[in-house]
């Protein structure tokens, strides 16, 4: 029963993230403009998820772990490139899509790049939050950030509450196996 419904889940983010990015192309797109968009934040996560997938591949993992994340990436090199278009100059998006391109190269250089490289991602897509959420407050306009975009974010991040619940569980285990440990070394 379990396995089924982590497979269900598997595959409906899978879903979900094939269409993730659809919804805000589509705004930007129909509105002709990318105000409201944060470049920090889009280049934030674009490096999360490079780092993540190369992660993936650098170690051999099965395609379906990290299937999502190629087209992650390949929306938002879309619209990467549509905010450098409606902010008149596309040929500015070269050196982001060079130095994005030539990071798949450099992270696989040395194990010790990789490792660190991923146990940054979690800090660096906060960070890409944060920078959308700067952008917001600073602003005070949300332009054309869609909301369902960021709804189906939050989807894909719940399916993933139940894995932080089950560590946090299994962390207070491990503490009281090792407090008791103690407490019956001691008794000995």
């Amino acid at each position: 029963m379990e396995a089924a419904l982590l497979g269900l889940c598997n595959w409906s983010t899978l879903g979900v993230c094939a269409a993730l990015k659809l919804p805000q192309i589509s705004a930007v797109l129909a509105a002709r403009s990318a105000r409201g968009l944060s470049l920090p934040s889009l280049l934030l996560e674009l490096a999360g998820f490079l780092v993540f997938l190369r992660y993936q591949c650098y170690y051999g993992y099965p395609p379906l772990t990290y299937l999502e994340y190629p087209i992650l990436i390949a929306q938002d090199v879309i619209l990467l490139l549509c905010i450098f278009h409606f902010n008149g100059n596309v040929k500015q998006a070269t050196p982001y899509i060079a130095v994005l391109v030539s990071s798949w190269f450099v992270l696989a250089l040395q194990k010790w790049i990789i490792d660190l490289a991923m146990n940054l991602c979690t800090f660096i897509s906060a960070a890409s939050k944060f920078a959308q959420l700067q952008c917001l407050w600073k602003t005070r306009d949300s332009g054309t950030v869609s909301a369902l975009t960021w709804s189906l974010s939050s989807y894909t991040c719940a399916i993933l509450t139940r894995f932080v619940i089950m560590l946090a569980l299994n962390i207070w285990v491990t503490v009281t196996v090792l407090r008791y440990r103690k407490t019956a070394v001691k008794a000995e």
